[in-house]
């Protein structure tokens, strides 16, 4: 045990001991910051092992590595912080309940708004540091990353070519099967040329040349090559060649990695693009649904005329009109693009929040702590964090793949862990 708080101890309004409040608050912040370089030294090693899996095995300078990992720290301080306030209360509060410090102070008349309120406060503290690197810093970072990263995928193409992938290069899809070193093994090639035509070329391997254009240069190996024109499919071209020289534009690499995600945008841009996206989408959506119902109509004619009428032959053909035109008002309201920005809109809040949220989970877990408080703290918060960060992944894959609510599947994390926490705490008091 530390030390006692008699009542004499430390100007108090009504049951609010300034003198414990202090004390809570700064061994709080202490116990964070240790939390917090624990949490920064993992995501940045996970960091750091990406960009020697496909950065450093490219032979990329290490003077660029080092940019392109010091642009991303904003993304590794935003994820470290929610979970770092979860980790610190739980040791803080875990050591004064072993250390019978909490019952100390309750005999001797001092509240647990004493032990509540410094908490909550660096939680609401650590909430408003995380949005704002979130929503500033982040998006900066992104925007100096992206920029080295083309000025990087210039100069060494190799980078944007991974082993049994697929890439897309505006009107060229390259299909690729094992890479070791500048070698493709299998490879496949769809473009279409200048004149429209529509090409196929396939190659036993390919292997990456130098080029003075500062593009992707292909020296392919017994390739077959299938040409024809979309207007005229049964007209086609076909050749086969030992060797075959396959050329991509800079201009063609640099868009590829030049667009910017809804996670890199600050909320306010993230909201305008949503705005947008939902002008569009319902005047799509209007158009559409305007077709699907005369064909629904055009379809309900037929149906009331009966045999005898001119079009009942054709009543299959309207249905699968009407099927037809219905499924693709369906897709367009469901725009997948417009669901993304508002799931990423949601979790530009819900995550920096999550420091707040998990502050009402931590305080009743750390004050049933009675031996080894912060032993069992570093336990729970690690499981806690990972099962807050499962949550997390689980609401946004169903909320793209099922169409789930947006709000629901960020959101749903902090509202488990605020309810949870205060039904605890209500059961610890009145305990």
């Amino acid at each position: 045990m530390r030390f006692l708080f008699p009542k004499s101890q430390g100007f108090r309004n009504g049951n609010m001991s300034w003198t414990m409040f202090g004390y809570v608050f700064g061994e709080t912040l202490l116990a964070f910051f240790v939390a917090f370089l624990f949490f920064f030294f993992v995501f940045f090693l996970n960091q750091l092992l990406l960009m020697a899996q496909e950065i450093l095995s490219k032979r990329v300078p290490f003077q660029q590595v080092a940019l392109l990992v010091l642009y991303s720290l904003p993304s590794i301080i935003a994820l470290s912080t929610p979970f770092a306030t979860l980790l610190g209360t739980l040791l803080t509060i875990g050591r004064l309940s072993s250390d019978n410090e909490v019952l100390v102070m309750l005999t001797s008349g001092i509240s647990y708004k004493n032990v509540f309120a410094p908490t909550f406060l660096i939680g609401v503290l650590v909430s408003l540091f995380s949005f704002g690197v979130n929503d500033v810093l982040l998006p900066i970072g992104t925007i100096e990353f992206t920029k080295l990263y083309r000025r990087i995928v210039a100069s060494t193409p190799a980078l944007e070519i991974e082993s049994n992938s697929v890439k897309r290069f505006n009107n060229t899809v390259l299909v690729t099967g094992d890479v070791t070193n500048k070698r493709i093994e299998d490879m496949l090639i769809l473009d279409r040329t200048s004149e429209g035509e529509r090409r196929l070329i396939m190659a036993k391997s390919a292997e990456f040349v130098d080029s003075e254009t500062s593009g992707i240069s292909l020296d392919l190996s017994e390739a077959f090559i299938h040409a024809s024109k979309e207007t005229e499919r049964r007209n086609y071209d076909y050749a086969m060649s030992k060797s075959l020289s396959y050329h991509i534009q800079q201009d063609d690499i640099i868009q590829t990695v030049s667009t910017v995600s809804a996670r890199e945008m600050s909320s306010k841009d993230v909201y305008n693009e949503i705005k947008n996206k939902e002008t569009v989408v319902n005047k799509n959506f209007s158009d559409r649904n305007t077709r699907t119902l005369e064909s629904a109509l055009s379809l309900e004619e037929t149906l009331r005329t009966g045999p005898s009428g001119r079009s009942w032959n054709q009543k299959a053909g309207q249905l699968a009109s009407f099927l037809r035109e219905h499924t693709a008002a369906t897709t367009i309201r469901n725009d997948r693009s417009l669901l993304i920005f508002r799931l990423e809109f949601f979790k530009k809040f819900s995550m920096p929040s999550g420091a707040v949220s998990l502050v009402f989970l931590a305080l009743p877990i750390g004050l049933m702590s009675k031996k080894s408080g912060q032993t069992l703290g570093f336990i729970f918060g690690i499981c806690i964090s990972v099962l807050y960060w499962a949550l997390l992944l689980i609401g946004q894959n169903m909320g793209i793949r099922l169409g789930y609510s947006p709000f629901w599947t960020m959101w749903l994390p902090n509202i488990l862990s605020i309810s949870i926490g205060f039904v605890m705490c209500l059961y610890r008091i009145r305990k």
